[in-house]
């Protein structure tokens, strides 16, 4: 397969942070942030796959900063890496203060996904062709993470299966 470069996975999500979408504090729920960016990287997996896609895992959501009640929020996300069947996207969720255009980046993640066909098979996916600096820096930085996601999901294997040995 021909690799795609990574501005055609490239996904923007905008809205404005309401009152329903805070939590006491008026900043927004943390678990909000989290669809929303489950949401946008499998718009980006499915473009860069051009088929149907699951989400495999969410290797890290790191909230860096509180978005206020008032602001935008701004979800940028796009495919870094592939394996066979499995893209790795990045997402950065971003904050902007609508009276003084102030944007911060407040959280950042990486989440895996799948592509299937209409049976649930896994599909090969394209390679990826990084293009500015820092694509370039997180998909030569891929592999290392790939590999601990795999260290990763071996041990929650392990976990499951004890805990399902204990249930008997």
């Amino acid at each position: 397969m021909e690799a795609k470069p990574v501005s055609q996975s490239r996904t923007t999500k905008a809205m404005l942070v309401l009152p329903p979408d805070s939590n006491a504090l008026g900043t927004m729920f943390g678990g909000k942030v989290m669809s929303n960016i489950d949401d946008v990287a499998s718009i980006s997996a499915f473009r860069h796959a051009r088929q149907q896609v699951v989400t495999a895992s969410t290797d890290s959501v790191d909230f860096l900063r509180p978005i206020t009640v008032g602001h935008m929020v701004c979800l940028e996300s796009f495919v870094t890496w592939t394996h066979r069947t499995s893209m790795e996207v990045y997402v950065r969720v971003i904050s902007e203060d609508l009276k003084t255009g102030e944007r911060i980046t407040c959280a950042t993640s990486f989440l895996t996904f799948v592509a299937i066909d209409e049976h649930g098979r896994t599909r090969e996916v394209p390679p990826v062709q990084p293009t500015t600096d820092f694509e370039k820096e997180l998909h030569a930085s891929a592999p290392d993470r790939f590999k601990r996601r795999m260290e990763r999901k071996e041990h929650s294997r392990k976990l499951a299966e004890q805990y399902n040995s204990r249930k008997k």
